[in-house]
């Protein structure tokens, strides 16, 4: 499992919106007043409410199991890579034209992600988040 701390920032009537931070490896070390701050990130990700009592700044942990983090970096960029590689090659092959090959290998990630995006619904359902509260 995956744990990261967070807290919750909005309670709607069917999720809870929380926001976690993301640092840097380097903004924990000694030199951290040099770095920028672009070094951390807030994130919110939101996850289906369950019926328990949330209040917006209540600490909380979030859990997600690793084999959906994997699952989930074959889905962003492993998959988007090899399609377009195998347009590329297959469209250099088929026109020897390097050009339409390049385009032809850019523009498959459109209707990829625009895909993605129509499955959302049924991505999140794949990819659940958990909520543990830190006492």
């Amino acid at each position: 499992m995956i744990r990261h701390k967070g807290f919750v920032k909005r309670v709607t009537g069917t999720s809870l919106i929380v926001s976690i931070v993301n640092k840097s490896a380097c903004s924990s070390c000694h030199a951290n007043g040099a770095c920028s701050v672009a070094d951390f990130q807030e994130k919110e990700i939101e996850i289906p409410y369950v019926g328990e009592k949330h209040v917006p700044g209540q600490v909380v942990t979030i859990l997600f199991r690793e084999s959906a983090g994997f699952k989930a970096l074959f889905y962003g960029y492993i998959f988007p890579f090899l399609l377009v590689m195998l347009t590329l090659i297959l469209v250099s092959v088929t026109t020897k034209n390097e050009a339409l090959a390049g385009l032809s290998a850019l523009g498959i990630l459109a209707p990829y992600y625009i895909t993605l995006y129509f499955f959302r619904q049924h991505l999140k359902k794949v990819f659940k988040f958990e909520l543990e509260e830190i006492n």
